[in-house]
């Protein structure tokens, strides 16, 4: 009984080739993220920040407001990737205690920044007078 495990055991470590089973295992990845908290007509700004020796990776990001005096649509940007920047159209409705639709933005797979070390940011500029709720958040890894 023991001698059939351990040629069992010796049969599967040799149709095991390094490379394969080093690529069942789970990178050494660190979690981060940023959130911009609660800004009143300003930009709202979240950074994932650069590590030396690390990549950061971006997993998605949230944006929520309320509206403003005026509607307004404005283009919030996603920095320092290695594709280059990433564009979207946010809007506020004209009212300031009416609340904007949510944009929820994820990346599967996660994006990596331009180089080492280099942070992501997220900016989503002023919504206009009136606007009292702004936020941005972030999340990611670094490896």
């Amino acid at each position: 009984m023991i001698k059939n495990a351990l040629l069992g055991a010796t049969l599967a470590l040799a149709l095991c080739s390094a490379k394969r089973c080093e690529a069942q295992g789970v990178p050494h990845a660190f979690p981060v993220t940023a959130a911009s908290g609660n800004v009143a007509a300003a930009s709202a700004v979240a950074t994932l920040p650069g590590a030396p020796g690390l990549t950061t990776f971006i997993s998605g990001f949230e944006i929520t407001a309320s509206g403003a005096t005026a509607a307004a649509c404005v283009n919030a940007t996603v920095t320092g990737l290695v594709s280059g920047n990433l564009t979207y159209a946010f809007c506020a409705p004209a009212g300031v205690t009416t609340g904007a639709a949510p944009l929820v933005v994820n990346f599967n797979p996660p994006i990596p920044a331009a180089s080492v070390n280099t942070p992501i940011t997220l900016t989503l500029p002023s919504l206009g007078a009136g606007n009292v709720n702004a936020a941005v958040a972030t999340h990611g890894f670094q490896e």
